[in-house]
């Protein structure tokens, strides 16, 4: 059976969105943190082998950049990784290895994660993430905390998710104030 791992990059204020898209006023804002240190530790956590899942938005984003970014670990992992993709639009996907899930993301991840294959990723896609917490799919998050706080973009968690608990299962920090955390999903929440 594969894990699904969440891996984000967030303010201290819960914006994940990065891009200039939909006219966001902090695009690349993560630039002036990353780091040797950084970028050998989110490496480390998407493992030797992995495949992606990723919304329909943020495989578009990535399909534009990643097909022709210099090779090197990161861009070598993400381009040879299958890229299983929810999207209503299958006929349009390029940058490949590919495979579009169907409208049903409880059924058609919970099929996935159930059948052979390296661990599954899943980066950006916000409204992905909360849907598949909100079913109980995630095994583990990488929450990637930047000393920042934006004010505006869009969010991590949705409003209304159902309560879980997380374990901290390791935690590192870089020499530009980044603070990577690795949960692991627990059960439900426990109250005092």
């Amino acid at each position: 059976m594969r894990k699904l791992k969440i891996m984000e990059h967030v303010s201290l204020d819960g914006v994940i969105q990065s891009s200039s898209e939909d006219g966001f006023p902090h695009g690349d804002w993560t630039a002036p943190y990353r780091t040797p240190e950084g970028r050998d530790e989110v490496l480390a956590a998407h493992g030797e082998r992995f495949d992606l899942l990723l919304g329909r938005r943020t495989y578009d984003l990535w399909s534009g950049f990643w097909p022709k970014a210099p090779g090197g670990p990161m861009a070598d992992g993400l381009n040879a990784a299958t890229k299983y993709v929810v999207t209503h639009r299958p006929e349009s996907l390029a940058w490949g290895p590919f495979e579009g899930l169907g409208p049903d993301i409880a059924e058609s991840v919970g099929r996935l994660k159930s059948s052979a294959g390296p661990d599954l990723v899943l980066w950006g896609s916000s409204t992905l993430t909360s849907a598949l917490l909100e079913h109980g799919l995630v095994d583990e998050m990488m929450l990637i905390v930047y000393p920042v706080l934006l004010g505006t973009g869009k969010r991590l968690f949705a409003q209304g998710l159902p309560a879980r608990a997380f374990e901290l299962v390791g935690s590192k920090t870089t020499p530009s104030g980044l603070v990577l955390g690795s949960y692991k999903f627990s059960g439900a929440l426990k109250a005092g």
